[in-house]
């Protein structure tokens, strides 16, 4: 480990907790079991799934990061457990849509699994009491939610991460239908990338067969959840 020690516990939240560390520039995300869906609404457990998200968080990060995209990414500590650089999130889900899935097929109408003629970015108010309301541009910089610099460097980002990871997973027999990522400001106002890509954030579908490969075996009752996350690891080549 770095030369920090683990200090207090900073937050929890429905997917994680930070803790604070020696460093005041650096904090430790310990990732958890715990599942929810439709903003807290559902609540469950997925064994295993926080060494999972953990793993394969760190794993993307690593390449992303070789790829020109700057992450919260320091070290990894143990099978739960990363210490990341301390950032301010800034308050907007980032999402790329590449197929229709989700929210957006019931929002436009449209069927499930139909490709897109383009990858569409779009941004959710991340406001847990407001049900993180779908935005656009205009009212991020009219909120004070981020500047226009910072979005456009967002928006810069989150369509290079889509761009390696659609071949990423191509290469591994996995559609990447659609995701959610959030960035951060570190003490000097870098913007990087931070929260987690796992199959919690990801819309992950079998190439071949379609079949979901996320959480979204645990949204809808399917059955298979952790066997879902654990094939993920396998064609990732992390598993144990």
């Amino acid at each position: 480990m770095a030369n920090v020690t683990k200090g207090a516990q900073l937050y929890e939240g429905k997917a994680k907790k930070v803790f604070a560390t020696s460093d005041p520039e650096l904090v430790i995300v310990d990732y958890k079991d715990d599942a929810t869906a439709f903003n807290g609404e559902k609540k469950g457990t997925i064994v295993g799934k926080g060494v999972i998200n953990n793993k394969m968080t760190n794993f993307m990060f690593s390449m992303l990061e070789k790829e020109g995209v700057p992450t919260h990414l320091v070290e990894e500590l143990s099978d739960r457990e990363t210490l990341v650089k301390k950032v301010s999130i800034v308050p907007l889900e980032v999402i790329i849509r590449n197929v229709a899935a989700g929210s957006f097929s019931k929002r436009m109408g449209v069927e499930e699994g139909k490709a897109l003629l383009c990858p569409i970015l779009e941004y959710s108010y991340k406001n847990d009491d407001l049900g993180d309301p779908f935005i656009n541009d205009y009212y991020a910089l009219a909120l004070g939610l981020c500047t226009k610099e910072e979005l456009d460097t967002i928006a810069k980002y989150a369509f290079k991460v889509n761009e390696f990871m659609v071949k990423f997973f191509k290469g591994i027999g996995v559609d990447l239908i659609d995701f959610k990522i959030e960035f951060g400001k570190t003490s000097d106002g870098t913007i990087i990338l931070a929260d987690e890509i796992s199959p919690d954030t990801c819309r992950f579908w079998d190439s071949k067969t379609h079949e979901k490969l996320d959480k979204d075996r645990f949204r809808r009752d399917m059955g298979g959840v952790e066997e879902a996350y654990q094939e993920m690891m396998k064609r990732i080549g992390l598993n144990k």
